[in-house]
């Protein structure tokens, strides 16, 4: 009626006689236009072009909210349908219901949003099951945790890697080759086996006998990460063998469950990412995020021969800090990932500095540990930290420019560095080895299984 109405005095080229109302809008309106017919068209043109913005928009409205009222009421008969499947039991935090279906622009930031996107027409991500393979190798890096003040939640990836190769047997057995080898336990208490045993958990699968052989180059029980290592190489193998995949986006699924048996991330995240990472607990789940390696950068690290328990290291720690430790890690781990970030290598030496773990641990376990950080960083180090829970000693070099054995070695700090780690080795009595490499920019990875990914058109590698 209202557009019949505006359309009859639009056509007519007089003003209509209900114009001379005693509306004052309207009275103003018409005196305004009396003389004009072309200019009362082009107004009352406008008038129409804005109640039909107006009809347009209180219909899209009105469809929405009835849309929400139809989902609310489909989610609401669908929890009721199923009241036995709880959230504590999912295995991804990206829910697949209509709700998380397109609604706006993504930006190229929101990953998580395109992920919900891409798989919103898909079964649950952690309801899909491949086939069950026979047998599995994993290749994992070592890592060094804390780097300084990042006490739990930071750690890197080395390029230091063992292979663990787990196939379905007829009875439970491990096989122990390399560094370690007579020291691992080689029973269930072996990490590779819990790591197995959570990931047939997570399949909803039995795990079947298995055997594992393990070719270990990460050195056992010297702060560089041999126990996440196992976790994480346990983990990747189960779910292969088990046929089963979890969620990365959104809830980094795997990552839940190896940071569930080591109680924190700053191992098993670069373990199963690479790179450097700093890890979270946001009250929900884990996450962790990489921060830059700058380039050029070199590790050297002096790995003593005897071994170092994280139990025991843990066990030197106070249960408080006092706020002024607090404030002072907190600076310290902020300005360590600024300069990496920024890959500002200079600025790395106060950026390890450290009073939650690393002055006690020196006091009481490794006497050796701060007289090696300043030689290391006289002889030319970035900086010089204790390796997770120790007994290694890390030290950050620069100047590496592709292949090292190809450029002169006065470009390098790299070996003055070694030399000043031994000569401290040395006058404390302390036998070990240096061993100088660099980050890895690769996490965890499957090298070979059987039957194959491959296709006979598509090869993995």
């Amino acid at each position: 009626n209202v557009f019949s109405a505006i359309f009859s005095i639009w056509k007519n080229s007089n003003v209509p006689s209900f114009c001379t109302c005693t509306n004052p809008h309207i009275q103003i309106m018409s005196n305004f236009n009396t003389n004009s017919n072309s200019n009362t068209k082009l107004i009352l043109t406008a008038g129409i072009a804005a109640a039909c913005s107006a009809a347009i928009t209180y219909a899209i409205l009105r469809t929405n909210r009835k849309r929400n009222e139809s989902l609310s009421n489909a989610s609401s008969s669908s929890s009721f349908t199923n009241p036995n499947k709880s959230i504590a039991s999912r295995t991804s935090f990206i829910s697949n219901t209509e709700r998380d279906a397109p609604r706006d622009l993504v930006f190229p930031y929101n990953h998580e949003e395109k992920m919900r996107r891409r798989i919103a027409a898909r079964v649950a991500v952690e309801d899909d099951n491949l086939q069950p393979r026979q047998r599995v190798t994993v290749r994992v890096p070592a890592s060094s945790a804390n780097m300084g003040p990042g006490y739990d939640c930071m750690g890197m990836a080395v390029d230091l890697w063992s292979e663990i190769t787990v196939e379905r047997a007829d009875e439970f057995e491990i096989i122990a080759e390399g560094d370690g080898a007579d020291q691992m336990p080689l029973d269930e208490t072996n990490l590779m086996v819990v790591g197995a045993k959570a990931a047939f958990e997570a399949a909803g699968k039995n795990m079947p006998p298995l055997r594992y052989i393990a070719k270990n180059s990460i050195p056992y029980a010297r702060g560089l990460g041999s126990s996440s290592a196992a976790i994480v190489a346990g983990t990747i193998a189960g779910l292969v063998l088990a046929g089963h995949t979890l969620p990365c986006w959104g809830s980094e699924a795997l990552l839940q469950i190896a940071a569930s048996i080591e109680g924190h991330p700053d191992n098993v995240a670069p373990v199963i990412y690479g790179g450097i990472q700093l890890g979270i607990h946001n009250g929900v789940r884990w996450q962790t995020e990489r921060v830059p390696i700058p380039a050029g950068m070199q590790l050297v690290m002096f790995i003593p021969d005897v071994i170092g328990k994280t139990s025991t290291a843990r066990g030197v720690l106070g249960p408080e800090i006092s706020r002024s430790d607090a404030a002072f890690n907190i600076g310290r781990v902020a300005w360590l990932v600024h300069a990496l970030s920024s890959g500002n290598l200079d600025n790395l030496k106060s950026g390890v500095e450290d009073k939650m773990h690393q002055p006690q641990r020196g006091e009481h376990l490794y006497p050796f540990l701060f007289p090696m950080i300043r030689a290391a960083e006289k002889a030319g180090a970035s900086c010089v930290y204790l390796s997770g829970a120790g007994p290694t000693v890390m030290a950050l070099t620069s100047g590496a420019s592709g292949d090292i054995f190809t450029q002169r070695e006065k470009e390098r700090t790299d070996s003055n560095v070694a030399k000043a780690l031994i000569e401290v080795s040395s006058e404390y009595g302390i036998k070990g080895r240096v061993i100088v490499t660099q980050a890895s920019h690769e996490g965890a990875r499957v090298v070979s299984v059987e039957p194959p990914f491959s296709t006979e058109n598509i090869s993995y590698r």
